[in-house]
This record gives C-alpha cells, structure tokens and sequence, in this order.
C-alpha cells in the first residue's frame, strides 16, 4: 500500500475505494503482507520455544459475565513473565481472554480490536455479539498454519448481549471452530482444574462479586495443580485480571477490589486449604 506523496495530506486510493467492513479484508486486498497468518516462517525442527499464557476463565451472572486471568507466562518449564496481561476489551461490550503463544495471541487481540473499530465507524452501528464471535473465529482460523507449527493462539471471548440482554461466552479451538458456553468455562493448561472448580461453585443466582470470588477460586485451584499457572502473588502484589462485562459496558476491577478479593481468597484457603465446599444437594 504505497503513499500519495504526488498530492501532500490526501490518503492514498485504497483508502478512498468503496469496499468490505471488515478490515480484515481491507489488508487483505491492499496490504496482504501485514496480515499475521501471511508472514513467511522459517522451517523449523522440533517445538518452538516461546512464551505461552495459560490459564483463562468466564462465568456469567444474572446481569452479565465476568472474564478472568492469571498472570503467569511459561516458557517450557521456566517462568518468562509474571505479571503479563491476559485479558482485554474487545469494544464496549465484550471483551477477549488469550491462552497459547503470547505474542501472536496479543497481536491477534490488536487486529481483532481495529476490525471491530473499523466495522462500527464504516457500518455506523456494532456488530451483533455472535457477529463478533464469527469474526474471531476466522482470524483464528486464520493462524491455523502457525498453530501446526506449534504456535496455537486459543483465546476466550466474553461479551454482553445487548440483544438478548445477558452475558454470553464463546470458546474456540485452534482450527477455528467455535463453541458457546453455558454457565462457565476455562482455556488453558490449568483449564481442567479450574472447571472442576466452577462447576462445584457456580451459580446463576450469584452477584457480580460473588461470581469474581469464584473465578479467583478457580484460578486458586487450576494453580494448585498446574504449574504453569501462577496463583496471587502476595509477595509482588501481582493479582489475577478480573473483567466483568454489563449493560453498562466493560470494567476492569481496579486493584483494590483484587486485592481485597484475593486475600479474602487466601485467607480462606490458610483454614481450608482445598477451598470451599460445595453442598451435597
């Protein structure tokens, strides 16, 4: 996509051409090198090393849905970072959790953010919620040749519907295909304990808070057993991402509520080390 230097400050042709809303397709036709999935990869013998993210979680509630990450990133089996960040808004009402490789997972994020930008300046109006689920899936998709070679990208989205009016979240696998979830669920390598964890504790009935106790509870659980996800760090002060998704919009819990939950969480677990128990009936 080349510059209109001959006319100084007007964009250049592409810019100006009546085309497709996505911007997915925009690149696609002007600047096909920029897309991620069309970058040449070497030939490569073995596993590729490089950061991965783990652990991710969604539970919705009566009015909404609540996305929450660790904040470790492994690295086989060292520690790369501790405080990466997970989980991200997508636009007002939805937002995006990432597990797999960090950096393509976090480019692919950026790129899903514009493409929702882009429909919603081009079209004057957001795209339905399962219309944003559609276009995540085909940028995953889209990553499936880099995902053979070993750099999946597995995100999680979340979001509110404002049609249906409630919370609703989407789960994906590294071909593409997509999955609505009910209730709860978790992506990752901590991802089978953390649901263990959810489907014990989740309800429909429970308050915005008291969905946020739970997926700290399960994020607690999922690191107790799996290595590459990192509980609260206590110590460095570094606490899970919490998102919760309403009628109102996205809002990030600001650290003072994850601190106060996650020590409550902590507390609990000095007297109950397994954590709360469910009811038998």
């Amino acid at each position: 996509m080349e510059a209109n230097t001959r006319d100084t400050g007007r964009l250049p042709a592409a810019f100006l051409t009546p085309g497709s809303s996505s911007f997915m397709d925009f690149l696609s036709s002007h600047a096909p090198d920029q897309l991620p999935h069309n970058r040449p990869l070497p030939r490569v013998e073995g596993a590729v090393q490089a950061p991965h993210g783990t652990t991710i979680v969604a539970a919705t509630f009566s009015g909404g849905v609540v996305l929450a990450g660790d904040r470790r990133a492994t690295m086989g089996n060292v520690i790369a970072q501790r405080d990466i960040e997970k989980v991200f808004p997508a636009d007002e009402h939805s937002a995006v959790g990432i597990a797999g490789t960090a950096g393509l997972a976090v480019e692919m994020v950026k790129l899903f953010q514009l493409e929702l930008e882009h429909f919603e300046k081009v079209e004057g109006s957001q795209l339905s919620l399962e219309g944003k689920a559609n276009r995540l899936s085909t940028m995953i998709r889209g990553n499936l040749g880099m995902a053979l070679q070993g750099l999946a990208v597995v995100p999680l989205f979340a979001g509110y519907d404002v049609d249906r009016q409630k919370g609703r979240i989407f789960s994906y696998d590294v071909t593409g295909g997509r999955s609505e979830e009910t209730g709860f669920t978790a992506v990752g390598s901590g991802s089978v304990f953390a649901r263990g964890s959810l489907k014990k504790l989740h309800r429909e009935d429970l308050t915005e808070q008291q969905v946020a106790t739970v997926v700290l509870q399960a994020l607690y659980d999922a690191a107790d057993d799996d290595s590459a996800t990192g509980g609260p760090d206590l110590t460095r002060r570094i606490y899970p991402i919490v998102s919760v998704i309403t009628e109102d919009g996205y809002r990030r819990l600001a650290e003072e509520e994850i601190s106060e939950l996650a020590l409550a969480v902590h507390e609990g677990r000095l007297q109950s080390p397994n954590g709360p128990q469910a009811p038998l009936s």
